[in-house]
């Protein structure tokens, strides 16, 4: 828990709460909101592929931006724009229209998609070096309970008081998360100059060439592909998964996704504490190989037992994987790319995982119909496991150099 005793960390580190849990309440509510309206799982996935399309197309502008612009000015910034695109929602009655509903999650995706390469970058200027896994398991810790907090009130609210409600809370928090990061930061690291302003294209492309020079950062762009082709199919599915084969609730979707949290809890403990020393790759590799298997479980456990509690239990216990390679991956990207560059590779990254997960959410809504869902499910998780065994294959060839932990200088 040392990043948090930096002052500057800890306030980022709150607002990123709020922020993300606002994330989680559109990201519940708004999908099955449509699936509700519609009855149409490929309508389902094209406001899925809506809703990330935006991230894909701005990639260049947004890194750019992170590597150029006050960070901490960039991240208020887009907290109050997407409080502010999020109003015509408070309009859009019980059975639609739906193009509203499309319209404000590629307004939200296109805001993100600056958030968060802004916000990854400004992480190691707040921290010491040494400590940035740890800092990355604490920024898991707010995922995971914003996850729990924001899907639980997103699927509940959307039950019981419709959109609406969703929405006003939804503006709430964003409020707040604005709030926190009005006041400068006091960094740790001085931020590199950017040095001269060169086009955003050529800037772009340059942080397209590091990722083409680094091996790490080419590992990593290839378990972008496979697990962000899965998280689409898991956006879709999921939906199709609680509500038609477990006969759930919206109440049901929101609990289920949001108990995600629990073990992802668990998990950003333990990266911030006692596995903040782990090189990212184990971290990357482990983890995503217990995410894939235990999906697999899931997916075909209705076979046996459709009790709910059954999976408030083991999706509560996949978050923790998941947390596990996701800090994997992020401080791999963070360590291998140079920070002058860095948010143009950040912002390559979510672009790349925004673009493959609308390719996955697409491809299952199309397929659906055709191979049914129980296929899918296990393709789904055949993806995360076929990644997790090439970072360890990859990992344990010796080809993977400068993939460890910067040691915390001495002072005094």
């Amino acid at each position: 828990m040392k990043p948090l005793r930096e002052p500057a960390f800890a306030r980022l580190w709150i607002a990123a709460f709020f922020s993300e849990t606002a994330e989680w309440m559109l990201q519940i509510a708004l999908p099955v909101f449509v699936f509700q309206a519609t009855g149409s799982a490929a309508t389902t996935a094209l406001s899925i592929v809506l809703g990330l399309v935006p991230a894909v197309l701005l990639s260049p502008v947004a890194g750019v931006i992170a590597d150029r612009w006050n960070r901490r000015l960039v991240l208020c910034v887009v907290c109050a724009g997407q409080a502010f695109v999020a109003l015509p929602l408070l309009f859009v009655a019980s059975s639609g229209p739906v193009f509203v509903i499309y319209g404000v999650m590629a307004a939200q995706a296109g805001l993100a998609s600056l958030f968060e390469p802004a916000r990854n970058a400004l992480v190691p200027e707040l921290v010491p070096a040494g400590e940035l896994i740890g800092a990355n398991g604490l920024m898991s810790i707010n995922g995971s309970v914003a996850r729990l907090a924001g899907g639980w009130a997103g699927g509940l609210l959307l039950g019981f008081g419709g959109l609406g409600w969703v929405v006003v809370a939804y503006l709430g928090v964003l409020v707040i998360g604005s709030a926190l990061l009005a006041r400068p930061f006091r960094r740790v690291a001085a931020p590199k100059a950017a040095g001269p302003h060169e086009p955003v294209l050529r800037a772009w492309l340059d942080g397209l060439r590091e990722i083409g020079r680094e091996g790490r950062l080419r590992l990593a762009g290839v378990v972008v592909v496979l697990t962000s082709l899965a998280q689409g199919m898991f956006l879709v599915l999921f939906v199709v998964f609680v509500l038609d084969i477990l006969d759930g609730t919206e109440g049901d979707v929101g609990l289920l996704r949001g108990v995600q949290a629990l073990g992802g809890l668990a998990a950003g403990f333990a990266v911030a504490t006692v596995a903040r020393k782990v090189a990212p790759a184990a971290l990357l590799g482990w983890g995503g190989l217990a995410l894939g298997l235990l999906s697999a479980v899931i997916w075909n456990l209705p076979a046996l037992t459709a009790s709910l509690g059954v999976f408030i239990g083991l999706f509560g216990l996949v978050g923790a994987p998941g947390v596990l390679a996701g800090s994997g991956l992020l401080s791999m990207v963070q360590t291998a790319a140079s920070s002058e560059r860095s948010g143009r590779v950040l912002s390559t990254v979510f672009a790349g995982t925004a673009g493959f997960t609308a390719l996955g959410a697409l491809l299952t809504g199309w397929l659906l119909n055709v191979l049914g869902t129980g296929v899918l499910l296990n393709v789904q998780a055949g993806l995360h496991t076929v990644s997790a065994l090439i970072v360890l294959a990859v990992s344990a060839s010796g080809r993977l150099r400068g993939d460890a932990i910067p040691a915390v200088p001495r002072t005094g």
